[in-house]
Order: structure tokens, then sequence, then C-alpha cells
């Protein structure tokens, strides 16, 4: 995805292409390998990548009242995903399941979030897409915060969507389920993108409609069944929602436009900033999306071919229209970071445990502990066992045993050591527990505010939270540290 892509990002291929140049066999860009492939994931790892499906990584509309939970996770090789949890009773057959997730994982397409892996295992079904980092279109539309949406990106969404329908349309994928501003995400460069789930059912048996019944193609209510005319008519009310600001039923926007009042419509954020020429031109189709009787529709191809020629300010990045943090044209100068930085780039724990029994103790030299005669002879020898049972199970790679031991040192009161809280910080993190090793991230600084190694720990600790900004800030507070260290 362009310059914009780092070590950070989960990102896979460039895509600042001009819109008035991509179809659908551009989409798909013609290497296969510039998308992640595949893959049947264990259990375990999603589980560990969601923090056991904690509520707390929760990121679907309807959180966890819904019947199928999506997740944000980050996987062993530091990827975001986007994990969609099925209902335990959604998909029985687990073949069946696997052959749909297949299916729709053989689309690969820069109009799409990706279906990239599944996994089935006991009663669990599993999907797992790319991660698009800059929210819904229906957060962009109906709660923007900082700026509305701007009639170019407006305009861009509707192409880019009408695009990844043509494509999967081309590849034998025309159904899509409950299309809506929800489903529409955008990525690292602020380019829309249409998620994959959608091109599942919730269920193997299951409504293919969620949303409120106004907004239900009409054929649907008839027949309970989607037709690729019914996918045409829900992209007609996200034309509706591109046009209003607002989550408008048809029927009531359909009124206005046969009442040629087609300006009231329209999103007042908007006034100024698009000719008569070109709101006519999206509500016509946006009329002809949402005509009664399917046939009347038109296809995913003549979409695209009356969006292209709408198209403005096509040379200016999505990012720029969304109004994301340009990070292009200010990029900041790349760290040049030792082995340990590293290291803690990777979340390279067993790396991290070499460096710090490589290191040893020598970084505590100079801390003040001022002990008297008596606390020596009746408390030291026990600490100091405590800290050389650690010292053992630590060399021996026993994580748990050396954070019992490292606790009993602290505990004692008799001594401080940085490199102690260090250790027993890594011992956390080999244990899965993030919380805690951030904890002794914070006490190895009060005790020395200069110290690298605990900023570089911090960082991990903050990767394997998921707080990639914080970790990011603690890298390089350490590596200016250590820079300063070894010039001195």
């Amino acid at each position: 995805m362009g310059a914009r892509c780092s070590k950070f990002s989960f990102c896979w291929w460039h895509s600042h292409l001009k819109p008035s140049l991509l179809d659908s066999s551009d989409l798909e860009n013609g290497e296969k390998n510039a998308f992640p492939p595949f893959t049947q994931f264990k259990l375990e790892e999603l589980k560990a990548a969601t923090n056991g499906f904690s509520s707390e990584t929760i990121v679907s509309e309807h959180g966890e009242k819904a019947p199928n939970v999506v997740y944000k996770g980050k996987l062993n090789d530091g990827r975001w995903v986007a994990v969609k949890r099925f209902n335990k009773s959604a998909w029985p057959d687990s073949r069946q399941f696997m052959d749909e997730a297949k299916a729709v994982g053989s689309l690969r397409s820069e109009r799409l979030a990706n279906l990239i892996g599944c996994c089935y295992e006991e009663e669990e079904r599993l999907l797992v897409a790319e991660f698009m980092p800059n929210e819904t279109l229906a957060k962009h539309l109906f709660h923007w915060e900082n700026q509305p949406m701007k009639w170019a990106m407006r305009l861009r969404v509707g192409l880019y969507l009408a695009q990844a329908l043509e494509y999967c349309s081309s590849k034998g994928r025309a159904l899509y389920h409950d299309l809506n501003a929800y489903r529409v995400l955008f990525d690292q460069d602020g380019n829309p993108r249409l998620s994959c789930f959608g091109l599942m059912k919730n269920s193997r048996d299951g409504k293919s409609y969620s949303t409120n019944l106004a907004f239900t193609p009409p054929e649907y209510l008839r027949t309970g069944r989607v037709t690729p005319e019914s996918v045409v008519y829900s992209f007609g009310t996200v034309l509706l929602d591109l046009l209003s600001g607002k989550h408008i039923p048809p029927s009531h926007a359909l009124d206005l436009i046969r009442g040629k009042n087609f300006l009231m419509l329209m999103d007042s954020c908007l006034e100024g900033h698009f000719s008569n020429d070109d709101g006519t031109e999206l509500v016509r189709l946006a009329t002809r999306c949402l005509q009664y009787e399917a046939r009347e529709r038109p296809n995913a191809k003549s979409l695209v071919s009356s969006l292209l020629p709408l198209q403005k300010e096509t040379e200016v990045p999505s990012f720029t229209l969304l109004g994301i943090p340009d990070e292009i044209s200010t990029p900041t100068e790349p760290l040049l970071l030792t082995p340990m930085g590293e290291a803690c780039l990777r979340t390279d724990l067993t790396a991290l445990h070499e460096i710090l029994e490589k290191t040893g103790y020598k970084d505590d030299e100079g801390i003040a502990n001022e002990l008297s005669f008596q606390m020596w002879t009746n408390q030291m020898q026990d600490t100091l066992n405590s800290k050389k049972q650690g010292d053992t199970a630590f060399r021996a790679k026993d994580f748990t045993a050396a954070i019992d031991c490292y606790s009993q040192f602290i505990e004692g009161g008799t001594m401080v050591s940085p490199t102690v809280y260090a250790r027993r910080c890594l011992s956390y993190l080999m244990m899965d527990m993030a919380q805690e090793a951030l904890g002794d991230t914070e006490k190895a600084q009060l005790v020395s505010p200069d110290w690298h190694t605990a900023f570089y720990l911090q960082a991990v600790a903050f990767f394997s939270l998921g707080m990639e900004n914080d970790a990011q800030e603690a890298l390089k507070e350490a590596t200016r540290l250590e820079a300063e260290r070894n010039t001195v």
C-alpha cells in the first residue's frame, strides 16, 4: 500500500492508482504472491491473537450482543487481523463451512478486505480477514468528529464499492449479504474496501439481512432469497447514505426524488461543494438501483461505468480526502535500531532473553542500596538467595519459578535492582502476562530513569497489548537513550 506501509501496519500491496484507471482485472493485480495466502489457523493461534477472545478486542457494531462477533487480533508474525467468531450452531457441518470459506478466500482484490484464513476446531467456526484500521463508512458519514466526508471521497467510495461488487461478480460470487455502510471499511491508506465477511451468510440456513426491514430489498421480503439484483438494491441504499450523510429509508428518499426535491435529500454539509449536475446524476443512479422490479436495476458493471465519469480530485490520495494523518508527505526518519531494538520490533522474546542473560547485572552498578549491618546479617542472605534462585530459573527458562523468586527478592525490600524488574518483566511476557510486564517496566524506570533496557521492554509490552503508537514512542526513546549511552 505504497509509502504508507510500515513494519507496524498490515498491508500487502501498492494502491496509489487513479480510480479512472482501474477495472476488475487491475484489481486482482495479477500477482497472487502480492496478497496474503489463505490459511487454516489453529484455534490456539486465534485465542492468543485476541487475548482469549477478550471483550476489549471486539470491534463489531453490536459488541458482545451480536450473534457473530468480530475481534481485532494480532498474529504471532505481527500482522493485525479481524476475526469473526460465529455462533456455535451457525455452521454445524465443518466441511460445508470450510468449502464456503475457501471459496471466499480465493478472491483477492484491492477493493476487498480480503479473507486470509479460517478455523474450525471443536464447535468453533472462525473467519480471519485483513484488518482495516480506519473505521467504517458509517463512522465517517454518520458519526464524524473533525470534518464531514468530502464530496470527492463520497464519489470514490461509490466507485470503489461498485468495483468490488463487479470483481466479485466476475469471480462467481455476486451475492453479498446485508450490504450497508458498516460493511465498507477504510484501509491504512484511507481507501474504501468491502468487507469479505458479507460474502458468507451468518449461518448455513440463516437470514441474509439483519438490518431494518425498511432497507431490505422488496423481493427478499417476498421470497427470503438474495439475488444479484438484491445486492444492487442495497448498493442504492448506500448511495443514499453518501448523498444525505444519514441513513434514510429508501421509500422516504424516493418520495423526495419523485417530488423533484432531491436537494432536500442532500447532506447540508455539502452545500456549495458539488455541482447540481453531479448531484442529479448520483440521485438518478440511486433511483435506478432502488427500482421495485429487480430486472429494472443496473448490474455491477453498469454501476462502475456510471460512477467513473463522476470522479473528482483523482490525483488526491484517499487519506487526504478522508482527513486522516498524512504519513506520506511528512515521513519520519527511520530508526537505526540496535540488535536489542530489532528484537523488540519483532517481539522476539528468545533474543531478548539471550541479551539479558549476556548483560547480567552490570547495569545495576551505581544503584544505591544503603543497608545497616543488622539488615545485612539478618535479611540479606535470604534476599540474595531469592535472586540467585531466580537467576537460575531464568537461565533455565523456567519462567514461572523465575517470577516467584524475583517476586520474593522484590518483596523483601532490602535491595533495589532494575535488572530484576527487567528479568521479571521478560518472564511475564514469556507467560503472556503483558499487563504485569508493563508494570515492571515502569518500576524499572522509576529506579533508573535513563535506562534504555526498561524502555525497550516497555515497547515490547505495549506491542503485546496492541498499543502500537505507545510501543513506537517507547522504542524511539529506548533507541535515543542507548545512543546517548554509547557516545559517553
